[in-house]
């Protein structure tokens, strides 16, 4: 199990599966290296607010209390997302319906799917070069950070 540091908002990031045993919550902290480790990525505050982007889009911005994520998502897809697993997901608000975006809750999600999440919305804004270079080097998938 991957240790919790006490720099967490979360008073406990664990959570306990149907099958006994426990997942991480996913972080901020388990996905910065994310913002910073992708190619053409950084990350910035907006009116507190932490995001990722690529050039001036965003692709991924963290709620203020930390709990949420809105992320690049196929809007084709996201229904279908939402109603597959509704306790993880849900649609943007009604002004970002137009955008390809999707809200996830972080507590709903451990590490490494919320890792998964944030190169799949990063690979939405790239050029393709960039996504055949990363698929090149990480052929087992997102394993930065």
């Amino acid at each position: 199990m991957k240790s919790v540091s006490g720099d967490r908002r979360y008073s406990d990031c664990r959570r306990s599966r149907p099958d006994g045993t426990i997942d991480v919550v996913a972080t901020i902290e388990d996905l910065r290296p994310l913002g910073t480790g992708l190619e053409r990525s950084y990350e910035v505050y907006v009116r507190g607010r932490l995001k990722f982007r690529v050039g001036q889009i965003v692709y991924v911005a963290f709620s203020l209390d930390e709990t949420e994520m809105g992320l690049a998502f196929p809007k084709v897809e996201r229904e279908a997302l939402v109603a597959g697993e509704p306790g993880k997901f849900r649609m943007p608000s009604a002004s970002d319906m137009r955008f390809n975006w999707v809200e996830a809750d972080l507590t709903a999600l451990d590490a490494a799917e919320a890792r998964e999440l944030v190169v799949d919305a990063w690979r939405m804004v790239v050029p393709r070069k960039l996504v055949r270079a990363y698929d090149l080097a990480h052929p087992d998938g997102p394993g930065i950070g």
